[in-house]
């Protein structure tokens, strides 16, 4: 169907940059910050001096730049901004590597390893890796593991690319409170069977996103979209094993979800538990409206088509509410490949706020077993539907009226 195309301020400076090279780039090499590379002592100090060499910097595009075929043993760190320059550049060529011993946390922040925070302009990219030695975090509670490898705080106008990601004790890539950020060419490697909550990439209070051209093997979500985003786009993204990629769950406690204009194209959905989902909490209010699902290919999906409006604790025993989150104007467009569940396309939403405007073309979906027969079910979803099997499934909108 298509082809991926995956190519992989606050301490004051010590030491002068290693290597200037015009006034329009000026190099923050942190090895003439201190950084050793070896597997047992902690750069933090290091990179944080090169950071805020770089942050203050007056002239140029400053760099920092993490040197190739070097790994570096890197604690908790907040990159801070904002920075003098315009631009900033994070260049990863080697290695950042996480404590193995989660009590490193014990007396920090577990919601985060590396973050940046309120930088315009970033771009962080190269074609290292940053390595979170997760396993050692999997084997415990999930409530004591740190939330991510790498935040993005309020990052405006940024961008993320060609770096490889492997083993995050949960979220590998989490943008919030970000507009305008780019995610090109990333690889992100877990275990299918990893911890809950190892996300690919999360997207919270963000808008004018997108995420193209990347590779993503989880144990949960490749891609979840969670609330307050708009104007997202994924494309050319190849997810498995994970959860797929997902709008949600959203509304957990009650509050108000803001999801809109979220188009996904030209996805591969490989051996993942669900394609395409959106999940809301029974128990939320607000919306998810305006959101286009088109050129997808299945390879042994559980779950292809999915729409749960009931989510809640225990799955299929959740007390029928009168609360929701209003899911419409949804399009499912020209999809194809098979399921490893006899449901290839499941639509269950909620009775006081039934999904509508639903639209269907150009959908076909087999078992992946040849021979069995796959089916469709719609519970309180209105819509339209041209070319689709297994259906028909949504119920007309008069019905509804």
């Amino acid at each position: 169907m298509f082809s991926l195309m995956i190519d992989i301020g606050s301490i004051s400076p010590d030491f002068a940059p290693s290597n200037i090279t015009g006034d329009s780039d000026v190099i923050y090499n942190v090895l003439d910050y201190g950084a050793v590379s070896d597997d047992k002592t902690d750069n933090s100090q290091a990179f944080l001096k090169a950071w805020s060499a770089a942050c203050n910097a007056e002239t140029g595009t400053p760099k920092v730049v993490v040197p190739e075929n070097l790994g570096f043993l890197v604690y908790p760190v907040i990159f801070q901004g904002p920075c003098k320059p315009q631009n900033i550049e994070f260049l990863i060529s080697g290695t950042i590597v996480a404590p193995s011993s989660p009590s490193i946390w014990d007396q920090g922040d577990v919601g985060q390893w590396l973050a940046f925070s309120r930088i315009n302009g970033l771009s962080v990219h190269g074609f290292g890796t940053i390595n979170g030695r997760g396993k050692g975090w999997w084997d415990q509670s999930c409530k004591l593991h740190p939330e991510l490898a790498l935040k993005f705080i309020g990052c405006n106008d940024s961008r993320l690319s060609n770096i490889l990601f492997t083993n995050s004790p949960q979220v590998h890539v989490d943008i919030t409170g970000s507009y305008g950020f780019s995610v090109h060419k990333l690889i992100i490697q877990s275990p299918g069977d990893a911890a809950p909550n190892t996300d690919g990439i999360h997207i919270q209070a963000s808008h004018n996103l997108s995420i193209t051209n990347s590779t993503i093997s989880s144990g949960d979500d490749c891609i979840s979209i969670g609330d307050y985003t708009s104007d997202i786009e994924v494309a050319y993204v190849e997810c498995g094993p994970g959860h797929g990629i997902s709008i949600g769950s959203l509304g957990q406690s009650g509050n108000f979800a803001q999801v809109e204009n979220i188009i996904v194209t030209n996805c591969l959905l490989n051996g993942t538990t669900n394609g395409a989902r959106i999940k809301t909490w029974q128990v939320g209010k607000g919306y998810v409206r305006n959101v286009v699902f088109k050129n997808l290919e299945f390879i042994g999906v559980k779950n292809p088509i999915i729409i749960d409006q009931n989510y809640c604790q225990v799955r299929g025993a959740c007390p029928e509410l009168d609360t929701g989150v209003h899911i419409s104007n949804v399009t499912y467009n020209t999809m194809s490949g098979t399921s490893s569940s006899k449901i290839a396309i499941n639509l269950n939403c909620s009775r006081s706020f039934p999904c509508s405007e639903i639209s269907m073309e150009a959908i076909h979906l087999e078992s992946v077993t040849p021979g069995n027969q796959v089916t469709a079910s719609c519970t309180n979803a209105y819509g339209q539907e041209i070319d689709v099997l297994p259906g028909p499934c949504l119920q007309h909108m008069s019905i509804m009226k």
